[in-house]
């Protein structure tokens, strides 16, 4: 009997220890976005396969793509330091990838090919001309991927703090899958990613990663990243499960060699191993030019704006 008491009670205390975790998500979710930073923007929307992507066109001339980082914070606000000067002399569409920001976060296991189906029909669909293509980080490998695949969609490539090629060959494994399941579960997976993409941690990245100097970094920039990481509830935890478990990853070898696209790196002075990283791209693709960006990290379009703009006008003009 007392066996049984204490089995009914251990039942009782974890169903009421997961209701506790589940209210407690809940309330991160619905504060996290209470301000609603990121909806004041005007918008626009491509309805594609997968869900609404949301979308900024500004300008006119020459088509010019922003892409943003791939993570789960991330968003076409990346780009909101260049939008505006960029537009004097193209036609700028900056992105939230699916997954991302405003746009829309299904339930799924997310993968590079996913990412270059959504380029090629993004291209395809809304802008419809061969476009310049400016990418950073974990989103460079597949607008490598999907130029090799489609080179008459693309002109220049130009890629800010890339993932290495290294970084690229990893896959999922056994381990990692089972990660994966973990972030997956309804209560405890939802804990872990609010855990991972917590204010705390995003400041935490911004001043060990995205940016050289702490002084640069702005309240309003952290809010707004910590936002995006939870707008559309527990579902936003599908792309952090898929790029922990290696499944945004893919093999960027043979479309390096392929690409014969015009092709330029813009390195972070303090990016974490940059000057390897562009020593392996040049291993695949001698024609690759690259520039060291001073006292900048890995967001530099952010941290340093008019100095990123100026390169990037340079590199865009030069034929």
């Amino acid at each position: 009997m007392n066996k049984k008491n204490k089995f009914v009670k251990s039942i009782i205390l974890g169903a009421a220890t997961a209701g506790m975790i589940a209210i407690i998500n809940k309330l991160i979710f619905a504060k996290s976005t209470s301000k609603n930073l990121l909806s004041k923007e005007e918008n626009h929307i491509y309805s594609w396969r997968f869900g609404d992507i949301f979308y900024k066109k500004a300008g006119a001339g020459k088509p010019l793509l922003l892409i943003h980082d791939l993570v789960t914070a991330s968003s076409s606000y990346e780009w909101n330091q260049l939008i505006g000067k960029l537009s004097e002399n193209y036609t700028v569409y900056s992105i939230d990838l699916l997954g991302c920001g405003r746009s829309h976060k299904p339930n799924l296991t997310y993968t590079n090919f996913l990412y270059v189906q959504l380029l090629t029909d993004f291209i395809k669909s809304v802008i419809g001309h061969r476009t310049d293509v400016i990418a950073t980080g974990s989103s460079c490998p597949f607008v490598i991927t999907t130029c090799s695949n489609n080179p008459d969609l693309f002109d220049k490539l130009i890629l800010i703090n890339p993932d290495s090629v290294s970084k690229c060959n990893q896959i999922p494994t056994k381990y990692i899958k089972g990660y994966k399941f973990l972030i997956d579960c309804p209560v405890i997976g939802t804990l872990i990613y609010n855990i991972a993409n917590s204010r705390r941690s995003i400041t935490e990245k911004f001043l060990t990663e995205n940016f050289a100097n702490p002084c640069l970094i702005s309240p309003e920039t952290i809010s707004i990243y910590h936002e995006s990481a939870h707008l559309g509830d527990s579902s936003a935890k599908a792309l952090y499960s898929s790029i922990k478990s290696n499944y945004t990853r893919l093999s960027i070898n043979y479309a390096l060699k392929n690409i014969d696209n015009s092709m330029f790196i813009i390195g972070g002075e303090y990016e974490k191993r940059i000057q390897d990283t562009i020593s392996e791209y040049m291993t695949c693709n001698p024609a690759v030019e690259y520039e060291i960006l001073k006292d900048t990290a890995h967001l530099p379009q952010l941290e340093q704006p008019d100095k990123t703009y100026r390169l990037i006008s340079d590199i865009l003009s030069a034929r």
